[in-house]
């Protein structure tokens, strides 16, 4: 029978589903282009170059509508004059061509020198977000909400290419031109066509940010709802064969849709205020065309203005004005940006509830496929030593699990500890793991005891080498959707073929493997649900012995395991303890009475401590536990193993 209360009993449950993105409040625009700038920096010279080609490709585009005027303005010849057939077209037409094909290539030189700044800004950004989810502590792991999660990662990705994409390549050429288009205009003309360009482009401006301001909350609701709704389907999909156990098809169903209805009408108000702010848009920019050829076509029509200069001025408001029309999306879109990458840079700010310390040292242990582990114990068995001494520990405030928990497990032998499930045998483990540091919530570093490895405290240990130098079998095992092989070699990457089929062969699951059409190359699927729960536990055997660290960790490393497999692995798991430092936590007392000290935990104290026999020699708590299961299975209670 497979215990697995204990874990669940000894975890807080979560205060209920977190509202997404409500874990931080979001910092100003300015902060978050601030937070971006570093990456982009160390492309510092691409960005300039980018930006050299972003000019040149803007005065060529200006030079477009001036070699239009003078094309039209030559073409005003007498018939039979030959230079209407050999000059001006051949000339004109030729640099106005030419023109056009520089605004195309300096443009596309742009994003082709660009490109690589903006990936490897997304690439490194993307890299160190992954790596801070890795280094944040268990209980982040435990609250958080994995598809919502996913999507904020996805979504601040994507807004770093979007964000460089639509500033670069839109608004800043966008602004250099309207700033050479009025230097013209202010030199060329009279100055009402600046000033009613100014003045439409001040209204037009306005007008968008205020209505996208307004309308952003509406953006900003819906990817809640997405995320919310996105949560719901992984969670759900993840759960699968709950779903199937409970014929709760309809009800994850209409949970789904209830989100989904959610993110429908967020989504509804959204393109509302789309649709109102495009239509103010189009009719400012109606009214300034208006305005800027109605002056134009009166300087014709009085002489001052040739029509050349008619159609520069219309080629250049037609160039002008059409970038302007998507002002508005730009504008919401990089909005929309800087709220995604702010939603993933406040995951990369969590803090680390556990860190290495600054002055934190390596455990004298080679790393992995660097030599045998059991070498290295070999050399300095008193350096394995683990030692817990008056730990006290709790995962929430007013709910004490460990009470002045002390006990060692001298280098090479083996401790073992029983109890009914709540009684805090696995915190035991993921303390000695650093999933989390001792101690209760408000009270001080010292308060809380401390845990050490040959005499020095853990927390003064880096925490890569602290995990090198432990294996464990969990109670729950977890594995990649991958092959067999992969999951085994996870252990130690980079170990040999060899090596793995003989750690599957010490768990006792190699026939297995072979037995399958694809051997080794056969896929576990999601989290390991091809497998049953003892394949997967072998496999985590395995992957443990391939390992081969100094300390070890059986957390119900054979409850799902039939009694031949488990007293065959029992032997090995016997084998691969010799000359190691091993922690062993059952509910199966039978599994434990080979161990030096046998630990009896009680509502987070230590009860009763001694060998087998001992133990039950006193009569106490362990010699009932031994008595009732012995009976439990048609046993004499006093016999031993």
């Amino acid at each position: 029978m497979r215990h697995g209360g204990e874990r669940s009993a000894s975890l807080p449950l979560p205060a209920g589903p977190a509202v997404p993105g409500a874990s931080a409040p979001p910092r100003g625009d300015w902060a978050t282009l601030r937070r971006l700038l570093p990456y982009l920096w160390r492309y510092r010279w691409r960005v300039a170059a980018a930006l050299a080609f972003m000019v040149a490709a803007k005065l060529a585009n200006v030079g477009v509508p001036l070699l239009l005027k003078e094309l039209v303005d030559a073409m005003d010849l007498k018939p039979g004059d030959a230079r209407a057939v050999l000059v001006v077209p051949a000339g004109l037409l030729l640099g106005y061509g030419l023109l056009r094909l520089a605004t195309s290539v300096f443009t596309e030189l742009r994003e082709l020198v660009f490109a690589k700044a903006t990936q490897g800004a997304a690439r490194s950004i993307a890299l160190e977000t992954f790596r801070h989810l890795h280094s944040l502590s268990l209980r982040f792991h435990l609250e958080r909400q994995t598809g919502g999660m996913t999507r904020d990662i996805e979504r601040g990705v994507r807004g770093i290419e979007s964000l460089i994409s639509y500033s670069l390549y839109s608004v800043v050429p966008t602004l250099i031109e309207v700033a050479l288009v009025l230097a013209i205009l202010s030199m060329r003309f009279d100055p009402w066509f600046a000033v009613i360009t100014v003045a439409a482009l001040a209204l037009y401006i306005v007008f968008t940010v205020t209505v996208t301001e307004w309308r952003t909350r509406f953006r900003r609701e819906a990817n809640e709802f997405d995320s919310a709704a996105h949560t719901k389907a992984i969670d759900s999909l993840l759960n699968y064969e709950t779903v199937k156990y409970f014929n709760n098809e309809d009800f994850e169903a209409r949970r789904y849709d209830e989100s989904l209805e959610r993110l429908r009408r967020a989504r509804l108000k959204a393109q509302t205020t789309l649709s109102l702010l495009n239509a103010g848009q189009q009719l400012i920019i109606a009214c300034a065309l208006v305005a800027m050829l109605w002056r134009a076509t009166q300087g014709v029509v009085d002489g001052r203005m040739t029509l050349g200069d008619l159609v520069m001025i219309n080629a250049f408001m037609i160039q002008l004005y059409i970038p302007l029309n998507f002002l508005g999306v730009l504008y919401r879109e990089i909005k929309q940006s800087l709220t995604d990458l702010d939603r993933l840079f406040a995951l990369m700010a969590r803090e680390r509830e556990v860190a290495d310390a600054p002055d934190a040292v390596d455990l004298p242990l080679p790393r992995p496929g660097a030599g045998d582990a059991s070498a290295a114990v070999a050399q300095a068995p008193a350096d394995w030593t683990v030692r817990f001494e008056h730990v006290q520990f709790a995962y929430e405030a007013g709910r004490e699990i460990l009470h002045d928990v002390s006990f060692e497990i001298p280098a090479g032998r083996t401790v073992a500890v029983v109890g009914p499930s709540g009684s805090g045998k696995s915190t035991l483990a993921r303390l000695l793991y650093r999933f989390y540091d001792v101690g209760l919530p408000g009270a001080t570093a010292d308060a809380g005891g401390r845990i050490t490895i040959g005499g020095r405290d853990i927390r003064q240990v880096s925490q890569a080498s602290l995990r090198r130098a432990i294996g464990i079998v969990p109670q729950d095992t977890v594995l990649f959707n991958d092959t067999v092989e992969y999951n085994i070699a996870y252990g130690r990457p980079g170990a040999s073929r060899a090596e793995v089929e003989a750690a599957a062969l010490a768990a006792r699951i190699h026939d297995f493997i072979t037995a399958t059409p694809r051997g080794y190359h056969t896929m576990v699927g999601e989290r390991g649900l091809k497998l049953s729960g003892g394949e997967k536990q072998r496999v985590a055997i395995a992957r443990t012995l391939l390992k081969d660290p100094p300390i070890l960790i059986f957390d119900e490393a054979t409850s799902a395991l039939d009694s031949a497999n488990e007293r065959a692995i029992q032997a090995e798991l016997r084998s691969a303890a010799q000359g190691k430092t091993t922690l062993v936590i059952a509910h199966r007392l039978s599994t434990v009475v080979d161990a030096h000290e046998i630990l009896v935990m009680e509502a987070g104290r230590i009860a009763e401590r001694g060998t087998h026999a001992e133990l039950l020699a006193r009569g106490g708590r362990y010699a009932r536990m031994w008595a009732l299961q012995q009976s439990a299975e048609g046993e004499a209670p006093a016999e031993t193993r």
